[in-house]
């Protein structure tokens, strides 16, 4: 089916189609000198006359590209062919026919001439088809020259100020705007049918970008950038996904279509930065609904008797189940961790409180208790900081103070482009990764200028690092290390001018710090690229006992270490410097090292507060005498006591009245202690808590304890024989 004059465009260079006879089909006369033509090439001006209706468009096109006249004999003699082949004028010509015409592949465009042509002669057709409005589907052609092509058919001055416009702000952002960028610029312009870059949108950059393999996606990406620089396009392009559509597509399967509805509705209203994570846990509670009960279909039919199943199914729930499955899971068929368990009470929880406060369906029951994750779940999930070892923490700060361009992986073959990043760009990142504590979000979002220094007293001055909205909270500044603050004015210093990029938190128009070639620094840069980079430099695994080594564990590992620092941080100081709402939040970052805990344990002194030392004589020729004669005495300080129960005397604190007691005053004690034959030896005994709180200095503790003993009896000695 040939498409319809209205609906294709219009043509280029003045061209005006009413001025041709737009004949479908053949006349006799056109296929006697078509027949001609196609036993001797050469015949041209033979049948030029008879074939006038098919040659002049032809020509006309010719005309406005500029075409060679050898190139344009060939190119007209192979479409006149091709209208003998297929029995129609080109004016009938499907986009299927134009397809077989042109070819898929300069290769597949040879095979069909009897004569070795060069491929201008291709170019040239396509050309002529293009001007004229005929076929514009130059994706579909294959491999070609697209810059001759886009001078041909717009201009060459046109196609060049376009060039050199895209090249020189290419260069002015880091990009090396070699032959591939010329070729997608010129691509971009054919595709959109215009040689004026203002007129590219986003939406067709993006489209173009759809259909092109991989490998060549980035630079439409590089495009992008560019045009937003130029002023060109509102924002730079989104980077594009690497999945494929399959999660899109099949996130659906085997759920409600109502439910679907639902949860696509409160995905569009929500504001949360978890909403995506939470529509997926919500599909997989749809298809849950739908093999448990499939008569429910919308939130507002639940009541607390199924959220209390849901709850159940979700501790008995298994890897994998209710899920679609997207490739091998590691752990299929286990039962889910806790961690996981709680994202999806989290998910279910969040759903109902949101469509319940925005009055989308009646309160039958309240979520925050009714989808509570069971207590055995929430213990589970308690704090457990993923802190790094000290030694491996060590190693990583030594290879990211040491970094080098031979550390850095390389990329092309031309020495501009050997290496991806510069390397005071990646010794910046690395640096601020190592010290700052920060969230990767945070670093990414850094502000050139962030760094300040202010002098305190005579010592070194503190680096301060500004820090843009958190997650937690608002912008703050806190002092970090110097060698961050060196490393990012060195990456400052080399860093070129890019326009104002949007704080995709804020919405703000800022300069971000860490962008290069005009793009700000992927997110997953630090997990992907810069820990692998310092773990090889370092010569380490790229995970431990506690899993991968991940940019978020650095936040767990500093924070731990400045706790347990020998003049550590206090808590509250720890939450202002990691940017936490609350305490608690803090805690979940803070592992207490078994050393910092011994310390605190000792000094506290336990055993020490609870047992007190007292010095003990043993008269030894009292022992020896084996009378009845008192041999052990007590050394009270003030006095003796010869009671052999002291440990357990509970007027050992008041001894004046006791039997047992002996002032040091008298003249007994003195010649007791001067005795030489005198072992003096210590015994420890416990105190009771009134005892401890008067040892302690509480004066009001020691008046109760001696007014409690007046009612007591103190020891006497049995009388004496």
């Amino acid at each position: 089916m040939s498409r319809p004059a209205s609906h294709r465009p219009e043509p280029l260079g003045g061209i005006c189609h009413k001025d041709y006879d737009q004949r479908a089909r053949l006349t006799q006369a056109e296929k006697r000198a078509l027949s001609v033509l196609s036993k001797a090439w050469t015949r041209f001006n033979d049948v030029r006359v008879p074939l006038m209706r098919l040659v002049k468009p032809l020509e006309d096109a010719l005309e406005v590209i500029g075409a060679s006249p050898n190139h344009s004999r060939a190119a007209m003699t192979h479409m006149l062919r091709e209208c003998r082949r297929l029995g129609k004028a080109y004016w009938a010509w499907s986009q299927a026919d134009w397809l077989d015409v042109l070819g898929n592949s300069s290769r597949r465009f040879a095979s069909r001439l009897e004569v070795v042509v060069g491929q201008c002669v291709r170019l040239d057709v396509v050309a002529i088809a293009y001007v004229q409005g005929w076929y514009r589907d130059i994706l579909s052609l294959g491999r070609f020259r697209r810059e001759p092509l886009a001078m041909r058919v717009f201009g060459e001055v046109c196609v060049r100020e376009a060039i050199e416009a895209v090249l020189s702000t290419a260069v002015s952002l880091g990009f090396s705007g070699g032959m591939t960028l010329r070729s997608t610029v010129c691509e971009a312009l054919l595709i959109n049918q215009s040689p004026r870059l203002q007129e590219l949108t986003a939406s067709v950059l993006s489209a173009a970008r759809e259909l092109r393999p991989l490998g060549q996606r980035s630079t439409y990406h590089q495009l992008g950038r560019i045009l937003a620089a130029l002023g060109f396009l509102e924002a730079p392009l989104p980077i594009a996904s690497a999945r494929s559509g399959f999660v899109r597509e099949n996130l659906a399967q085997g759920v409600g279509d109502e439910w679907a509805s639902w949860v696509e509705r409160w995905a569009k209203t929500s504001t949360r930065e978890s909403t995506q994570d939470v529509r997926f846990h919500l599909y997989k509670v749809g298809r849950w609904l739908n093999q448990t009960h499939p008569h429910i279909t919308s939130p507002g039919d639940w009541d607390r008797a199924l959220a209390a199943e849901y709850v159940s199914a979700i501790n008995k729930m298994r890897v994998g189940e209710f899920t679609v499955r997207r490739a091998k899971l590691r752990r299929a068929g286990q039962p889910l961790l806790p961690r996981a368990k709680q994202a999806e009470f989290v998910a279910i929880r969040t759903f109902f409180t949101d469509c319940q406060e925005w009055e989308w369906i009646p309160r039958r029951f309240d979520p925050a208790r009714s989808l509570r994750a069971p207590r055995a779940v929430r213990l589970a999930c308690g704090p457990e900081p993923r802190v790094i070892a000290d030694d491996v923490w060590a190693r990583l700060m030594w290879a990211g103070l040491n970094l080098t361009p031979q550390d850095l992986p390389t990329a092309g073959n031309s020495d501009k482009q050997k290496y991806p990043y510069p390397i005071e760009y990646v010794r910046g990142v690395a640096l601020v990764w190592l010290f700052a504590g920060l969230r990767s979000d945070e670093i990414a979002r850094l502000r050139v200028g962030c760094v300040r220094w202010q002098a305190v007293d005579a010592a070194e001055p503190v680096c301060l690092l500004d820090v843009p909205v958190n997650k937690t909270g608002s912008a703050m500044t806190k002092p970090v290390d110097s060698p961050v603050g060196r490393a990012i004015e060195a990456w400052e210093s080399v860093r070129l001018p890019h326009p104002p990029s949007t704080d995709r938190k804020t919405g703000e128009q800022v300069n971000l710090l860490f962008s290069h070639r005009g793009r700000p620094l992927f997110r997953q840069y630090i997990n992907d690229s810069l820990i692998p980079i310092l773990c090889r430099k370092g010569n380490l695994p790229s995970q431990d006992v506690r899993g991968p080594i991940t940019s978020h564990r650095a936040r767990a590992t500093i924070a731990s270490q400045l706790f347990n620092a020998r003049q550590p941080m206090s808590l509250s100081d720890l939450q202002q410097w990691l940017g936490h709402a609350s305490p608690t939040s803090t805690q979940h970052y803070v592992a207490v090292t078994p050393t910092k805990l011994a310390r605190s344990f000792r000094d506290a002194g336990y055993f020490e507060r609870n047992v007190r030392a007292i010095d003990v004589l043993i008269d030894r020729d009292a022992v020896r005498s084996k009378n009845d004669e008192p041999w052990r005495y007590y050394d009270l300080g003030h006095g003796l006591c010869s009671y052999d129960f002291f440990d357990q005397c509970p007027h050992r604190m008041a001894c004046a009245r006791c039997d047992f007691y002996l002032p040091k005053k008298s003249t007994q004690a003195q010649l007791l202690e001067s005795k030489r034959n005198l072992l003096r030896v210590i015994q420890e005994i416990p105190l009771t808590e009134n005892e401890r709180a008067a040892v302690d200095g509480d004066l009001e503790a020691l008046e109760q304890l001696q007014a409690k003993l007046k009612t007591m009896p103190p020891p006497h000695k049995p009388p004496e024989a």
